[in-house]
């Protein structure tokens, strides 16, 4: 902690009224202190490198930011930071994900007041505390899945959909109004449930399960072969 009674938080959100409505709240308690306030992946590693906060409130899906390369970024510059996701999606790959690079907290977004507070002070100087609050629907994730890796999701599945129509992840992300790092997010997921190497895989085994319909299963041809990956 930056001394003995504060607490010095950055907020990262790209939507600015909740941004700001989320500060206001944080103000009122004591031994808080918003020291930044960022609207994307790249201003928060800028800023928290700017003012050294002690925690990071982090939304993932916010442009310019693939979740957990922002969590890497943000914990090499500063392994003592205390980062905390505050999101409206949580599904189970990812909170294992990020987890598991070293975030100390994953809460949805419907989380009550007392929780976050709870969450933002808890485990100061103990690296072992972890706060997790998700919503039922990831809980329900959560539960034993069949080989495979479990169904899509009804997002997932969209995603999906607009590859199989050969549409980019930039393409994507500007016909769903999301952040082209959270395309990608939903890509990895998409890959290990299906147990796909490829775009190109992963539509062809998703019409194989009858996820997809069969008119969608081949993008039009470009003249070269289509990318590997993400």
């Amino acid at each position: 902690m930056s001394d003995e009674e504060t607490l010095r938080i950055l907020v990262a959100d790209d939507h600015t009224l909740l941004r700001e409505a989320l500060c206001d709240l944080l103000r009122l308690e004591p031994g808080f202190e918003i020291v930044a306030q960022a609207g994307n992946g790249e201003d928060a590693v800028r800023l928290a490198a700017q003012h050294r906060p002690d925690v990071v409130l982090l939304d993932i899906e916010m442009p310019r930011n693939d979740p957990p390369v922002t969590v890497r970024r943000l914990l090499q510059r500063d392994p003592a930071l205390r980062i905390i996701v505050l999101s409206m999606y949580d599904g189970r790959h990812l909170v294992q994900e990020l987890l598991s690079l070293g975030v100390r907290g994953y809460l949805h977004k419907s989380t009550g007041r007392e929780t976050l507070v709870t969450a933002i002070r808890s485990g100061d100087g103990d690296r072992r505390t972890v706060t997790v609050s998700v919503s039922p629907e990831s809980l329900r994730e959560a539960a034993p899945e069949p080989e495979g890796g479990g169904p899509l999701s009804e997002r997932e599945l969209e995603v999906l959909g607009h590859v199989a129509e050969a549409m980019s992840n930039r393409q994507i992300a500007g016909r769903l109004g999301i952040a082209e790092g959270t395309v990608k997010r939903h890509l990895r997921n998409i890959f290990s449930k299906l147990d796909a190497v490829s775009r190109i895989d992963a539509v062809n085994k998703a019409t194989e399960r009858a996820l997809l319909p069969k008119q969608k299963a081949a993008p039009p041809a470009v003249g070269h072969s289509a990318p590997r990956g993400l």
